[in-house]
Order: C-alpha cells, then sequence, then structure tokens
C-alpha cells in the first residue's frame, strides 16, 4: 500500500476569532491541513510544541499580547523555523512596506479574496520566493 501524501501544512496567525475559523475552514476544504493562533506567543508556543512543521505561515500584523512583526523578529532567531515563508494578511494601508520590512514572501489585504489567498499557497509554498502579493 502506498503511503499517502503529506499535505501542505499552514499556520494562520489571527487574532479575530471569525477570520482565523474562516480561513482554517477554507483551507481544510482545499485540502490543506491548517492549525491556528490567536496570536504571536500562541503560534510561538505551537511552532514549538507540534511536531508537524508548517509550510507557511498566514500572519495578521496587528494583534494583542505579540503582534505579527514582533512574532516573525522571534522566528527568524530560531533556526528550525526561521526558513518557513510567511504571507502577511492585514488591512494596514502599508501592508507592502510592513511586509517587506519583515521579509514577508507575500502580502493579501483584508478582506481577503479566498481565490486570491488558494491561488498564492502552492506559488510561496512551491517557489521559495514569490513576489509582491496584490494588495
Amino acid at each position: 500500500m502506498q503511503p499517502l501524501p503529506v499535505r501542505t501544512h499552514v499556520l494562520v496567525v489571527e487574532d479575530d476569532r471569525d477570520l482565523r475559523d474562516s480561513l482554517l475552514e477554507v483551507l481544510e476544504e482545499a485540502g490543506y491541513s491548517s492549525t491556528g493562533a490567536e496570536d504571536g506567543l500562541a503560534a510561538l508556543a505551537s511552532l514549538q510544541a507540534d511536531s508537524r512543521r508548517p509550510d507557511l505561515i498566514l500572519l495578521d500584523l496587528q494583534m494583542p499580547r505579540m503582534d505579527g512583526p514582533s512574532f516573525r523578529a522571534e522566528q527568524l532567531k530560531l533556526p528550525a523555523l526561521a526558513d518557513i515563508p510567511v504571507v502577511v494578511v492585514t488591512a494596514n494601508a502599508d501592508a507592502a512596506q510592513q511586509g517587506r520590512l519583515i521579509g514577508a514572501r507575500a502580502v493579501l489585504r483584508k478582506p481577503v479574496k479566498l481565490p486570491q489567498l488558494l491561488e498564492l499557497i502552492p506559488q510561496v509554498v512551491g517557489a521559495g520566493s514569490v513576489g509582491e502579493g496584490s494588495e
């Protein structure tokens, strides 16, 4: 019997519970495995505790306790996690600049257009480097 293919795993770091749950549901329906975290601290704890390393992190910038830029700074300090690509998902007006500052592979503006998100994931995970996403 052939082993099942490993599904791409996405960590969604978003403080808005409804949006996080919606993104998780869409990702699962599209064939991805996914987990969620309500802020940067929860995401770091998840990354360090979970044996399954995500292939991609969808990261909000404005969150309580630990915001997106602070999370990204901590992620980059951890050699085992530093190379996980990040896609910023934000409503910030200066999203593209903030995404560049933290080394994000792409930026998606809220409200998230689901077809755009689903098209972007394989590009980021598969190619290793993607130009700036649409705003």
